[in-house]
């Protein structure tokens, strides 16, 4: 291929510059599953997080609701040569304080991602690969990469701009308490009432499309139930994680619409396989174990045998879900088609068990959320019963709500846990990269490889796969990598949930397979 490629996106994207503005006379409000982690938009990628901050700032590409990629505050990037990229920047963007939006922004952005303190979801994964950052002019920012990195407008692209002038003392105590605030998106920060709602207002400078809406209310209601119930009483606009066993309530009904799709998200178990002493791993007589079973591959297989993937589709999840056994579904980059879900097997399990040492089991506590997508709670209470019936002693189930949990997976504090990752890009390749490749904190290798899973054939794989321009020749090394992982059992995929929204008679949803739910998604029927 040439050694200078261009990459110049013409299209329109969902909140081009040509649309029409509106009035602000509508207001909106979004019944919200989950609580952010935190309102610093460098502070997590989970999708929580980025749902929260998408509505007041923004990246330099964003992702439709088919994951495609559109330009956002970049307009186009040039590869000067295998490890140099030139990204020239949307010119007449301000921020929300009325400063002017430059390279020194993003160069400031990337720089910070780097490292921010106690993130359960970090974003070194998106940023380990650039050497150095240089500003060419006012809106031209030169990248170098410590080697060839294809995709690398799919990974720093996402970070999320805020202004250079906060300085690198700001910290994400500055954003909880509205004075770091500062974006550039369609909506403004007005106000946080933590456990309750974030309120915004709309941003009138906006350079692309006009807000849709005057204010933007993000209420938390961690109850399913009660989403179903606010969204019917009036009190909400538009609800999302719709319960499988609510789906009823609002199907031919005339003042409500019901939309899905089937996401990118992957729900999985991690095992600790990082540790000798797991904490929650005890003998079947409950005493602590100096020896992890864990990291016995032929134990992680047993696990996965034991679980009975299609009842917990469904009839755990009612059909909200299709079995997976791998971490991208069909459709996307690196889908290996010769890795389906692991078959339900208790007579392998226990054979493998066997094999490992372990003929009568061990003890076990299974952990996971409660509150984070559709019936996490009654799943990881199914996969606990499984295992029982598989012949282990679970010593607890135990769902928390997931601005708990998820800090802490992150600090290690568990042994086996059910966790999720979804695909934000147009590949395997930050999945794999993130949840699967050997731990490395200076690096930011496997940033949210929470169980500390190590392959060094998989990592070698990802290594020549990340390396690779040619993008079905990369699509092939991805799947192979996925194939050394998933034979290893590094972790167990369960299925990709089905996500359900609904929205009150005057507002529509455009449903996102990434599972984002803003005012971005929003629009007023017309």
């Amino acid at each position: 291929m040439p050694r200078t490629v261009i990459v110049r996106l013409l299209c329109l994207c969902l909140f081009g510059v040509l649309a029409a503005g509106s009035a602000h006379a509508v207001d909106l409000t979004i019944g919200r599953a989950t609580e952010q982690n935190s309102l610093d938009p460098l502070f997590s990628d989970l999708g929580n997080d980025v749902a929260t901050a998408e509505n007041m700032f923004e990246s330099m590409i964003r992702f439709d609701p088919d994951r495609q990629m559109q330009p956002s505050l970049a307009e186009s990037w040039v590869l000067v040569d295998p490890l140099t990229w030139d990204i020239k920047l949307r010119r007449n963007v301000r921020f929300h304080d009325g400063s002017a939006f430059t390279a020194e922004d993003v160069a400031f952005s990337l720089k910070r991602a780097r490292n921010v303190p106690n993130s359960p979801g970090p974003l070194t994964i998106f940023v380990r690969y650039v050497q150095s950052t240089e500003v060419l002019d006012s809106h031209t920012i030169r990248v170098r990469t410590e080697t060839p990195v294809p995709l690398l407008m799919e990974l720093i692209g996402r970070v999320f701009i805020i202004p250079a002038k906060l300085g690198p003392q700001v910290a994400t105590e500055d954003f909880s308490a509205g004075r770091a605030m500062i974006g550039t998106g369609q909506y403004k920060f007005r106000s946080s009432s933590p456990g309750d709602k974030v309120v915004m207002g709309a941003n009138t400078d906006y350079w692309g499309h006009k807000p849709e809406f005057g204010t933007v209310t993000l209420k938390f209601l961690s109850n399913a139930a009660a989403r179903s119930a606010a969204l019917l009483s009036g009190s909400v606009d538009v609800i999302e994680q719709i319960s499988p066993s609510d789906i009823g309530l609002f199907q031919n009904r005339q003042d409500v619409s019901l939309y899905s799709t089937t996401s990118t998200r992957v729900i999985y178990i991690a095992m600790d396989q990082g540790r000798d002493e797991s904490p929650y791993i005890a003998d079947k007589d409950g005493k602590p174990m100096t020896v992890n079973p864990l990291k016995d591959r032929r134990v992680r297989l047993a696990l996965s045998k034991m679980i009975n993937r299609p009842a917990i589709t469904e009839r755990v999840l009612a059909g909200a879900g299709e079995p997976s056994g791998q971490i991208v579904p069909q459709g996307m980059g690196g889908y290996n088609p010769a890795l389906p879900a692991m078959g339900f097997d208790l007579a392998g399990a226990k054979q493998l068990l066997t094999e490992a040492g372990y003929p009568n089991g061990f003890g076990l506590t299974v952990h996971g959320s409660n509150n984070r997508f559709p019936n996490d709670s009654q799943v990881t209470q199914a996969i606990g019963q499984m295992f029982t019936r598989g012949g282990l002693r679970v010593n607890g189930i135990e769902p928390l709500p997931y601005n708990v949990y998820a800090p802490g997976a992150t600090q290690r504090k568990y042994s086996l846990f059910m966790f999720s990752y979804g695909s934000a890009g147009t590949s395997s390749l930050q999945g794999l990269s993130g949840v699967l490749a050997t731990f490395d904190a200076a690096t930011g290798s496997g940033a949210i490889n929470r169980a500390r899973y190590s392959n060094r054939e998989f990592d070698a794989a990802m290594r020549d796969a990340t390396a690779e321009f040619d993008s079905a020749t990369r699509n092939a090394k991805l799947a192979e990598a996925a194939r050394i992982a998933m034979e290893d059992a590094g972790i167990l995929p369960l299925y990709w949930q089905k996500l359900f929204w609904a929205s009150r008679k005057g507002f529509v949803v455009q449903p996102d397979r990434g599972e984002i739910t803003s005012a971005h998604f929003v629009s007023v029927a017309r």
